[in-house]
């Protein structure tokens, strides 16, 4: 076989083995979501409880709520209420407009804020985000009369239908073994000390995203009237799980792109599939390839919910020409607003976050070389160490760009500890404590108070794993 075939089909294999794990994710959610939606219509018609069945279904699939009883208890108390909130703000933006944006505003900065407390302030910070989201294209979801129930009690019933549909749809996968047991919650570490001048990551982040919000909004009701709606949701996707100034601008030029394409595809199906079934058709199969890429890329789940989004909305009203270009003006003003605010209001410097990482990757891998440690496993280093590489995406985009400028690269950080892995998990899974290794260890965290120490330390770490 021929070298370049031969690579090209190892890439193929690599790409579908990774394919594989978020194909079976995506169809659970999927299938929990069209539960959700046909059990919501008959019960609330209209497209302002159906969409809601569907974000939400999507939402608790992700934050992964559900995951014991203790967390199925809390979705129960949680979902009614950020239904209800939803629509309340809905109906604010549509009569007070302004009342309503500094809502919208609060609901979206202070989850980000929340995150400081854990991973389960984290998972109900995610479950808030994604209904405000719909706001912007069904801003007063109502249900239509006909339905079974009163039209105040439609988003209680749709939210407590999808912790029902998702629980059973994930409890179903994972004894079929499609998706793998989930691991107890961690601890929630202590909050953090804030000083006046310099608060914790998570503040500042809150403060970005209120900030790029309010100036999104307020650009948006000035300047453009009607089509406010797409600046503020660029200006929150290009925030959304912000990881320093770098990985802002990194994550805003791929959505931007994402988005643009996704609006492009949304104006040509719209086209040819018209109103009704067809359309409602395309919008889940959207969001069901969103849900399976997101994993290679944001750019991926940037193109597909905007192409959902866009075809719930509509092209009515223009000439489609003049609204394709008037929505990627407003998304490039809003991912402008959304940089604009990391970058210079009380900015996260990410090459900070790339270090905590490698610090969480290098504690993790000398608790499970420490012989005092009871029971050691190499899950924690391998899962510290896939937050690093997530983390070092923007830097290894940055270091194409600027290899001959500047010597030392955070890219290298991570690609060094990278590469110890397999030679790491070999030596945990022997139950193996080399001095070497873990004095190794030791000497690439103290390393990392010194940057131009940082990667002749690590490159002695993966020597000594070896050998």
């Amino acid at each position: 076989m021929k070298p370049g075939l031969s690579a090209w089909l190892g890439a193929a294999r690599a790409t579908a083995a990774a394919l594989l794990p978020p194909l079976a994710e995506a169809v659970t959610t999927m299938l929990a979501a069209l539960a959700t939606l046909l059990c919501t219509l008959p019960l609330a018609p209209g497209r302002g409880p159906a969409v809601l069945a569907v974000v939400l279904s999507l939402s608790l699939s992700r934050s992964q709520l559900d995951r014991d009883l203790r967390g199925r208890l809390e979705a129960a108390l949680a979902l009614p209420l950020v239904g209800l909130v939803a629509v309340g703000v809905g109906l604010l933006l549509r009569h007070a407009p302004w009342l309503g944006a500094a809502a919208f505003v609060a609901g979206m900065s202070v989850p980000v804020w929340l995150r400081r407390f854990g991973p389960l302030a984290r998972r109900a910070g995610a479950l808030v985000a994604l209904p405000f989201v719909t706001l912007l294209t069904v801003p007063h979801a109502r249900a239509e009369p006909g339905g079974l129930l009163p039209a105040p009690l439609a988003p209680v019933a749709v939210a407590l239908l999808a912790l029902l549909w998702v629980s059973l749809c994930h409890a179903l996968a994972r004894r079929l073994r499609l998706l793998p047991r989930v691991r107890p919650p961690e601890p929630a570490p202590a909050a953090a000390r804030e000083g006046t001048l310099r608060p914790a990551a998570s503040t500042r982040m809150a403060i970005q995203m209120a900030v790029a919000l309010a100036a999104s909004f307020a650009v948006g009701y000035l300047c453009f009237a009607e089509r406010w709606s797409w600046i503020v949701l660029t200006a929150f996707i290009v925030n959304s799980g912000n990881r320093g100034r770098l990985d802002v601008a990194h994550k805003s030029g791929l959505r931007v792109l994402g988005a643009a394409a996704g609006t492009v595809l949304a104006l040509t199906l719209s086209l040819h599939a018209g109103a009704g079934w067809p359309t409602a058709a395309l919008i889940l199969a959207a969001l069901f390839l969103g849900v399976w890429l997101r994993p290679l890329g944001y750019a991926w789940w940037a193109l597909f919910v905007t192409l959902a989004l866009a075809l719930l909305q509509g092209f009515a009203g223009a000439p489609p020409a003049a609204l394709l270009w008037q929505r990627l003006e407003e998304i490039v003003i809003g991912a402008l607003i959304g940089v604009a605010a990391a970058w210079f209001v009380l900015p996260v410097r990410s090459t900070d976050m790339l270090r905590r990482r490698l610090a969480d990757a290098l504690a993790a891998l000398a608790e499970a070389l420490d012989p005092a440690t009871a029971s050691r496993s190499p899950a924690g280093f391998v899962a510290a160490l896939e937050r690093l590489q997530q983390a070092a995406r923007p830097f290894r985009s940055a270091r194409l760009l600027t290899r001959r400028l500047r010597r030392r690269q955070p890219a290298d950080w991570a690609d060094a500890l990278a590469a110890c892995r397999a030679d790491a998990v070999r030596l945990i899974e022997q139950g193996a404590t080399p001095g070497r290794a873990r004095q190794a260890v030791g000497q690439a965290r103290r390393a990392l108070r010194e940057p131009e120490r940082l990667l002749p330390a690590l490159q002695e770490l993966r020597r000594a794993l070896a050998g």
